[in-house]
C-alpha cells in the first residue's frame, strides 16, 4: 500500500526542462497528492509545488567551450545535491529532466546508493553523441520517451523504456486561435507577423541574436509594414532590449516570456534550434531555423553528428521540412530571404500545416497518465 507520502527529487536544467518538468509534476501530483518535491528547478515547477534548491538556469549552458566559466560552480551544485540526496533528503525516486551532462553521472550515484532513478527525456543518442546511450544504461531504471521511436532503440541496448508522448502536444491546442493571441499582445488582424525567438540561453542571445534583428531590418526595409514580436525570459529582457534598440528595428514588440502568444499569432518564425522549434512546429507555423555557437565548439560537436537534421521538426518528419542555416550560413541575408521565401508561399505554408497536424496527432498522448503508471511501476519494482 502506497505511504501516505511520496518525496521525488528532480533536476531540470534550464527552460524547456522546467517546462517538461512542470508539466510532468502536474500529473504525477494527481496520483500523489501529498507529494513532496524538491531539487533543481525553475518557475514553472514552483507553480506545482516544487521546492527548488537551485535555480534551474545555473545549468542553461550549451556548447563545450561555452560551459568552461562556469564549470566548477556545476560541479559543486552536483556534488552538494548528490550527497544532500543520499544521506538525510534521500527521495523515494529521483527523475532527471533531459540535461544528460549533469544528469547521468548524478543519477549513477543515486542509483548505486540505492534510489530508484527515471531520466524523462531520451537522449537524442540516435541523431547525435551515440555513446550517451551506454551513459544513460548505467545510470536510469526507467526512461521516459517523447518520440514514438525511441523505446525500440533502447530496448536494443537493454534499457526499459516507456513512449508518453510530448506534453506540449497536449498543451498547445491542434487550432491555435491566432485571433485571441493577436488581441493579446496589441497585434492587428490584418499585421503581417513575425516571431523572433533568440533562444533562452544567454549563451544564444550573445551569439544569435544580433544576426536575428539584423535579419528583421532586411526584411523590413522591404515590407515596411512588417511587424515582430519577441519573447523574452525576463533575465535576458535588457540584452534583447539593447540589441533591439541598436539594429534601429521598428515596429518590434518585447514581451517578457509569453513565447506561446508569439508563435500562435505569428505568420512565420525566425528560431534558434531547441525545444521551440517543436512548440513552433505545434502551433503549425513556418519557421526559419538558426544556430550560432563558438566555432570550437561547434566543430566539436558537428562532428558527433548522426543525421544531416538538427531542428527538431526536420528530424521528426525526417526531411527538411524548413529550412536550417547554421553557423557561418546564418547571416542575416539568409535569414532574411529564407522569411521572406515563407510569407511568398501560402501553397508551401498549407502543405506544411498539414505535416504538422500529423506530427502533432502522433506526440498528443495523456503524457501525465503514461508517465505516472511508468513511475509507479519503477516504485514497485
Amino acid at each position: 500500500m502506497d505511504s501516505p507520502s511520496k518525496r521525488f527529487a528532480l533536476v531540470a536544467g534550464e527552460t524547456s526542462g522546467d517546462l517538461l518538468a512542470g508539466l510532468l509534476l502536474g500529473g504525477v501530483r494527481q496520483r500523489w497528492p501529498d507529494l513532496k518535491s524538491f531539487g533543481i528547478g525553475g518557475p514553472r515547477m514552483a507553480a506545482q509545488g516544487f521546492e527548488s534548491w537551485w535555480p534551474s538556469e545555473k545549468l542553461a549552458v550549451r556548447g563545450y567551450i561555452e560551459v568552461l566559466p562556469k564549470i566548477r560552480e556545476i560541479l559543486s551544485i552536483r556534488k552538494q545535491l548528490r550527497d544532500r540526496l543520499l544521506s538525510g533528503d534521500r527521495p523515494d525516486l529521483f527523475i532527471g529532466v533531459d540535461a544528460p551532462d549533469f544528469n547521468f553521472d548524478l543519477e549513477a550515484a543515486l542509483k548505486a546508493g540505492g534510489i530508484k532513478t527515471v531520466h524523462f527525456v531520451c537522449p537524442s543518442f540516435w541523431a547525435w553523441r551515440p555513446k550517451k546511450v551506454l551513459k544513460l544504461r548505467r545510470s536510469a531504471d526507467h526512461v521516459l520517451c517523447l518520440f514514438p521511436f525511441e523505446p525500440a532503440l533502447l530496448a536494443q541496448h537493454g534499457i526499459a523504456s516507456t513512449y508518453v508522448g510530448h506534453p506540449l502536444a497536449q498543451v498547445i491546442p491542434l487550432q491555435p486561435d491566432r485571433q485571441v493571441a493577436r488581441q493579446r499582445l496589441g497585434l492587428g488582424d490584418d499585421d503581417t507577423v513575425v516571431a523572433i525567438l533568440p533562444g533562452s540561453r544567454q549563451s544564444e542571445v550573445q551569439y544569435i541574436a544580433r544576426r536575428f534583428f539584423d535579419a528583421a531590418l532586411l526584411m523590413q526595409r522591404q515590407r515596411p509594414g512588417l511587424r515582430f514580436v519577441v519573447p523574452a525570459l525576463p533575465a535576458l529582457r535588457p540584452r534583447i532590449d539593447e540589441l533591439v534598440r541598436a539594429s534601429g528595428l521598428l515596429g518590434v514588440t518585447v514581451q517578457d516570456g509569453r513565447s506561446h502568444d508569439a508563435l500562435a499569432a505569428c505568420d512565420a518564425t525566425l528560431i534558434a534550434s531547441g525545444t521551440a522549434t517543436l512548440e513552433a512546429a505545434l502551433f503549425k507555423r513556418p519557421m526559419v531555423i538558426a544556430y550560432n555557437m563558438n566555432w570550437l565548439s561547434w566543430q566539436i560537436m558537428r562532428r558527433k553528428q548522426l543525421q544531416p537534421w538538427v531542428g527538431l521538426p526536420n528530424i521528426l518528419c525526417g526531411e527538411f521540412v524548413v529550412p536550417e542555416l547554421l553557423q557561418d550560413a546564418a547571416t542575416p541575408q539568409a535569414l532574411a530571404r529564407g522569411m521572406l521565401d515563407w510569407l511568398d508561399a501560402p501553397e508551401r505554408i498549407n502543405a506544411l500545416q498539414q505535416r504538422f497536424t500529423e506530427l502533432h496527432h502522433t506526440l498528443k498522448c495523456d503524457t501525465a497518465q503514461l508517465a505516472t503508471d511508468a513511475i509507479e511501476k519503477v516504485l514497485q519494482s
